[in-house]
């Protein structure tokens, strides 16, 4: 077909929805066949389809979070490792953080796609792995330079000839504790490519190979058209913002983090000059990392419907100096990098506050909050390791309240099962559950926090929480209140030791470890939330009587469970003549 053949809309809809499921259906190869529970149950992952000019044209949406790593990493692999020196079921190893990459738990494999021994485009799947070495178990840790975080893979051969490198093979997992884990999820990883590379020959051998091609460039092209529209509709302007990370993991000195925004006839460019310098400490974002914020804020303004691939990132622009939290550079250290990302997201979205207020909630939790432990199985007779993310509030919104205990921006993961874990893994989880008060009170409250105990009945442990928000809850909006901070707390039903929300402890038997995540932040003063809502909120055991009456406003009678009308209305007009006298 030539390159004047015009586009058929119908089969132009027919190419592009086959190229996203396609990476749905690698998605559900991989969840399927791995063995952590991070990957098959929590989702920490995701996949993509590369064209031959290795332009992404589609990825699954497991995880935000990788928006723009894929984009960055995949030709900047194949550029280093060279073309030339690939062939059919081969497959390419890498998770270099500062070319490209992220923190080095999220490995990614790449795989060509050949058609009659031309090559036609790649697939990749890109995975968060449980442990990959270093100082801790599952490789977090406040560590002060990247080569004690773990195994860090330039690109190399992986796969050869349809079947795994087994000298490298071996070399990866002598570096890891979870070897029965890794293996398998490596495994998975494979059975995910080879997934999108049937798949993708597939709609090639049907449609033939120009004809994907050509469509493949209208669909790179039709979606800057959209994206670039879907900008002009953004109020033009200059919008900045500023937030802190608590501390870094060594000192109490909090992380500046600092956001410009311009939006004009150009579009959106987003300026971080500003923020800090790199720190020897677990709160340094790669530039991929930084870009997959910047990319996930930029999909959020614009219509849900606008594809993502090529033609989407070329409308995501930013400044991020080399050398700072935002870009960090060799051999800074990056295991906390995700953590700095989702407090620019949020960072980002508070400078958008005012321009589009019915499109920006108030502070949502704004960290990854990684819970990671591991020692010695004596049940499995091996060691192991675990790793998940805990949930937390969500911002409340123009119309309405935030969501509890959810993973908030492109966070995106599960919580992981109570039973599950504890079939798996030799820990029990004696409290899941709601915080209540930790919403941020506003005419919409924020979401609450959660709080997850974790009991080690039977051995020692090693234990690391990379978190955050212990100093300062997440930001309301127009008038609403912060969400609470998050608490961490060692045994806290006997010594009740408060732990910082980076370290690593070493624990006996029958310790226990509590999470008490933040809520989100309120929108709108609280004194003008509906007297119902608050009812509501206190009969659910979210929100106290005594908070209702000192925040809210609104009096409850805990005998009858209705709301006193007329105290209520006492309190709320003191609260507007307050507000009358103010100067």
């Amino acid at each position: 077909m030539s390159s004047e053949t015009p586009i058929d809309p119908i089969r132009f809809e027919v190419i592009r929805n086959a190229l996203v499921e396609a990476t749905e259906e690698m998605a559900s190869a991989l969840r399927r066949s791995a063995y952590s529970t991070n990957i098959k149950t929590r989702h920490d992952f995701s996949c993509a389809i590369f064209d031959r000019k290795m332009r992404i044209v589609a990825q699954s949406f497991s995880q935000p979070n990788h928006l723009g790593s894929l984009m960055e990493t995949i030709p900047r692999a194949l550029e280093a490792y060279g073309l030339e020196n690939l062939s059919e079921g081969d497959g390419i190893l890498v998770n270099l953080p500062y070319t490209g990459g992220v923190h080095l738990n999220d490995i990614t494999l790449i795989s060509p796609v050949y058609l009659d021994s031309t090559p036609v485009g790649f697939v990749a799947s890109l995975a968060h792995h449980v442990d990959v070495g270093g100082g801790a178990p599952a490789s977090i840790g406040a560590f002060r330079e990247v080569y004690q975080e773990g195994i860090i893979i330039p690109p190399v051969k992986f796969v050869s000839g349809g079947d795994f490198n087994r000298d490298v093979f071996d070399l990866v997992l002598a570096q890891v504790r979870a070897k029965r884990e890794t293996a398998g999820d490596f495994r998975a990883q494979i059975a995910a490519n080879n997934t999108g590379i049937r798949r993708f020959k597939a709609l090639i051998g049907k449609m033939g190979a120009d004809v994907v091609a050509q469509y493949i460039d209208e669909l790179i092209e039709y979606t800057d058209r959209r994206t670039k529209s879907e900008l002009a509709k953004l109020p033009k302007g200059v919008f900045m913002a500023e937030g802190v990370m608590d501390s870094d993991g060594y000192t109490d000195e909090p992380v500046k983090l600092v956001v410009k925004l311009t939006i004009d006839d150009e579009g959106l460019l987003f300026d971080f000059n500003g923020s800090d310098e790199q720190r020897s400490a677990p709160v340094n974002s790669t530039y991929a990392q930084t870009h997959s914020g910047v990319a996930f804020v930029l999909k959020c303004m614009i219509d849900p419907d606008v594809p993502v691939n090529s033609g989407f990132y070329r409308n995501v622009h930013m400044v991020a100096p080399a050398g700072t939290v935002v870009n960090c550079t060799a051999p800074a250290p990056v295991v906390g990098g995700w953590e700095t990302q989702l407090r620019l997201t949020e960072v980002m979205l508070k400078a958008l506050a005012d321009a589009i207020p019915e499109k920006v909630p108030a502070g949502t939790e704004g960290m990854i909050c990684h819970s990671g432990f591991g020692g010695f199985d004596p049940y499995r007779n091996e060691t192991y390791c675990f790793l998940e993310t805990i949930a937390g509030g969500f911002g409340a919104r123009a119309t309405s309240d935030g969501p509890d205990a959810v993973q908030p921006h492109g966070k995106n993961t599960a919580n992981a099962p109570i039973e599950e874990t504890e079939l798996n893994y030799p820990v029990r989880i004696t409290r899941y559950e709601l915080v209540e008060n930790s919403e941020g009170p506003g005419q919409y409250r924020g979401g609450l926090g959660l709080r997850r105990d974790y009991l080690f009945p039977d051995h020692q442990a090693s234990f690391t929480i990379l978190a955050d928000r212990e100093r300062w809850g997440p930001h309301g909006l127009f008038g609403g209140h912060s969400g609470e901070p998050a608490h961490y707390v060692l045994n806290p039903d006997s010594s009740a030791t408060q732990l910082p929300s980076k370290v690593t402890v070493q624990l006996s038997e029958n310790d226990v470890v509590s999470y008490r995540t933040c809520g989100g932040g309120g929108y709108g003063p609280p004194e003008q939330r509906d007297p119902e809502d608050v009812l509501r909120d206190v009969r659910d055991k979210r929100v106290s009587p005594s908070r209702a009456r000192d925040i809210y406003r609104v009096a409850i009678n805990t005998e009858t469970w209705t709301v006193d009308d007329d105290a209520t209305a006492t309190l709320r007009s003191a609260v507007s003549g307050q507000r009358e006298s103010a100067p």
